[in-house]
């Protein structure tokens, strides 16, 4: 029979995680509903499988607690320790964060009326992409605090007399990277990029300014040679809403000018699949001659038009703030295979969801064994090394990213470059530590030699 205080915490995180289920779960289905019929031409297993992860993001906290209490003394204790030290870096990392972006967009919210609980929503709503951001920060702060100060007391030492080597007094906290790369991996597939990219939407709708989901998009289609200008996609374009400001032209095969369609709003009805286009004025050009205006009081309506607006949109949307679905769905469509898209764009940012959260494993790999040490001495110096590296890693991500989306680079490398070639040396790190070899005075010879 299970010891009731023991799995005090594990029941109580299934019940929480149960409890969000139930409330997250049907929303998001819901919301998947929506987007498939507002976007038919959807990866439908990539956006399916969404309340799925949402689901299993739910029950994480469950899977943590339920693997504290199955593991021995010893890795309790270590786990108690680091989960106290990694929540307060935690807290302080998002208080700055959240002071930061406050004292930056508080001129936003000054006309807001109930402001407060508008800025609470704002900030809740941004959380997902708020923890992409400072989870990998608070742990590599936690893992050489922490490490340091296990270190510092000699308790590391006394663990290593006792029989554990580093690999073992380390376990713990490799699982805590595995723990972190896979939540910020479920967050990451979807909610992530949504969240930042509706910082201007949540902006918008908290002081009443209309809400576009883009602005000035050009579309071309391949099969009818029609260019598309859209001057606004409101809110509700999906929802039997307009565009405005729409300009349609029409090529001939030779690329020159035919038709020039330009309405202050058009209509996509989803059932007919007509388009109607209200006040049109309508441009005729003909080879060699002046061309001709026809200007239409009422509305026309094209039956024959395949364009659906959400395909007109895509071009429009911003690859950063695109999950998994949106860009699998991108690059399974035609338009990936237009000579003026940036498919190396895309198809690097879709590696990257991929790539980014694993982040926390190599924060690990790198900062464990240079925050352990046996001798006071030198002790300063490691802890700079780990947090330098760290730096640097984030550094070489942008300049790898940036060449994978000029095309400079596969965009498959381009992601995962990075996790690759510190994961690589935080395993020689490792190396170093288990054999008992000296790690800063090997990285000072380096640094000689290459002088």
């Amino acid at each position: 029979m299970l010891n009731s205080p023991r799995w005090l915490l594990p029941i109580t995180s299934l019940a929480f995680g149960g409890i969000a289920i139930s409330f997250l779960v049907p929303q998001e289905i819901a919301a998947v509903k929506q987007h498939l019929e507002g976007f038919p031409d959807s990866h439908i297993l990539a956006h399916s499988i969404r309340p799925w992860i949402l689901a299993f993001l739910c029950m994480m906290p469950a899977i943590g607690a339920i693997a504290y209490r199955l593991s021995g003394t010893f890795d309790r204790y270590l786990a108690r320790q680091f989960m106290a030290i990694f929540l307060i870096c935690l807290g302080t990392l998002s208080g700055l964060w959240l002071l930061l972006d406050l004292s930056e967009n508080l001129s936003d919210f000054r006309e807001v009326t109930n402001r407060y609980h508008v800025i609470l929503t704002f900030y809740l709503l941004r959380a997902p992409a708020i923890l992409m951001v400072i989870l990998p920060y608070a742990l590599l702060l936690a893992l050489i605090y922490g490490l340091g100060k296990f270190s510092k007391s000699n308790e590391i030492v006394a663990m290593i007399q006792s029989g554990a080597g580093v690999i073992r007094v380390s376990s713990p906290l490799v699982f805590a990277g595995l723990w972190c790369s896979t939540f910020l991996l479920g967050l990451n597939y979807h909610w992530s990029p949504q969240a930042d990219g509706k910082r201007s939407e949540m902006i918008a709708r908290a002081n009443g300014w209309p809400i576009y989901d883009a602005k000035n998009v050009l579309y071309r289609d391949p099969a009818s040679q029609r260019l598309w200008m859209v001057g606004a996609f409101p809110e509700n374009f999906q929802q039997d809403g307009y565009l405005e400001n729409v300009e349609i032209t029409t090529l001939n095969p030779d690329n020159s000018l035919k038709i020039r369609l330009t309405s202050p709003r058009a209509h996509w009805d989803r059932a007919s699949r007509e388009w109607t286009f209200e006040q049109p004025l309508i441009a005729r050009y003909i080879k060699g001659k002046s061309p001709s205006f026809e200007n239409t009081d009422g509305a026309i309506i094209r039956e024959t038009w395949k364009e659906t607006p959400s395909q007109i949109i895509k071009p429009g949307l911003s690859v950063e703030t695109l999950g998994i679905p949106e860009l699998s769905s991108w690059l399974a469509s035609p338009l990936a295979q237009q000579v003026s898209s940036n498919k190396s764009s895309y198809l690097t940012h879709w590696h990257y969801r991929w790539a980014l959260p694993l982040s926390c494993v190599v924060t690990v790999l790198l900062a464990a064994p240079l925050s352990i040490h046996f001798a006071r001495r030198g002790s300063g110096t490691s802890i700079f090394l780990a947090i330098l590296l760290a730096v640097l890693m984030l550094f070489f991500s942008s300049v790898s990213l940036a060449f994978g989306e000029a095309g400079i680079i596969p965009p498959a490398l381009a992601a995962w470059l990075p996790n690759l070639c510190f994961g690589l040396l935080g395993l020689w790190l490792y190396h170093r530590r288990v054999t008992g070899r000296p790690i800063y005075q090997t990285f000072l010879r380096l640094i000689n030699v290459n002088s």
